[in-house]
């Protein structure tokens, strides 16, 4: 059976966050869908995967609240089950950047659609920034995109104080995955006084799944967050794997080098292998 993988985020204000989130993992165990889904004051985020029949109860059942009826979601396939467990948790935040004036509730950036993006990238007044980690960006990227060489999230803040300007970067692109760091980029951005910052609504997945492969500026792969690893054009399942020491994906040419043991190191982790490993 082929199974849905649904992705879906809206930061919305849920101060019962804490409330919903016994009532929302019952829903999703009596569906018997996988995933994680976060729950937190300023909204909802998660990727969860299950039957046709199922993913649509639980959305369903989101969308039955009127504060998420235009929740949006994303869909790509899978011939196993991508998640070992389902988990419903409470967070501070659903994608976490640690920066209170980072708040999509208040404002955001402009969404550009995948059909759009193309020719906003393409424009030489146009900075274009990678908001994902380093080690996501490494399988992938657009052209001509920054790496802000991150590890986490929480780094993406000193970024922009020490990379950027508002007075010299008048107009800034953002993407990342699924859209959700985006929104929380933009805001830091537009609260630190950056004029014009536009993000790609609905991420790479998004982009992937609507420009042709033919049309595309996109090179590489997708990382993604569970144990596909990582996305092609039309989210076709990529060809990478996951080290299972450190976690950093695989290309083929990495698993044929001498220092690649499964399980044990790749060439990412190699050199910091303890004795005791």
């Amino acid at each position: 059976m082929v199974l849905v993988v649904a992705t879906l985020y809206k930061f919305v204000r849920l101060p019962d966050a804490a409330m919903m989130q016994p009532i929302l993992l019952s829903q999703c165990q009596q569906q018997g869908v996988k995933g994680t889904i976060l729950l937190a004051e300023e909204g909802i985020n998660g990727t969860i995967a299950g039957s046709r029949m199922a993913i649509d109860a639980v959305l369903s059942f989101l969308r039955a609240d009127p504060r998420l009826a235009d929740l949006e979601h994303k869909e790509s396939f899978a011939d196993v089950q991508p998640f070992d467990r389902l988990k419903v948790r409470l967070k501070a935040e659903i994608v976490t950047i640690g920066v209170p004036e980072a708040d999509p509730n208040m404002q955001v950036g402009t969404y550009v659609d995948p059909e759009e993006w193309n020719t906003l990238i393409a424009d030489p007044d146009v900075t274009v920034i990678d908001t994902r980690n380093a080690y996501e960006v490494s399988i992938g990227s657009f052209q001509g995109a920054e790496n802000p060489q991150t590890r986490s999230f929480r780094q993406f803040p000193e970024y922009v104080r020490t990379h950027l300007d508002p007075a010299q970067h008048k107009k800034v692109a953002l993407f990342c995955t699924g859209g959700i760091r985006c929104e929380k980029a933009s805001a830091l951005m537009l609260a630190q006084g950056f004029e014009e910052v536009y993000h790609l609504k609905g991420g790479i997945l998004k982009y992937l799944e609507a420009v042709p492969i033919d049309e595309s500026l996109w090179e590489g792969e997708c990382f993604v967050f569970d144990q596909r690893v990582a996305v092609q054009h039309g989210l076709e399942p990529g060809t990478h794997d996951l080290c299972r020491s450190c976690g950093h994906p695989l290309s083929e040419a990495d698993k044929a080098a001498p220092n690649y043991e499964y399980g044990i190191a790749c060439p990412h982790c190699a050199s910091n292998l303890t004795e005791k490993k």
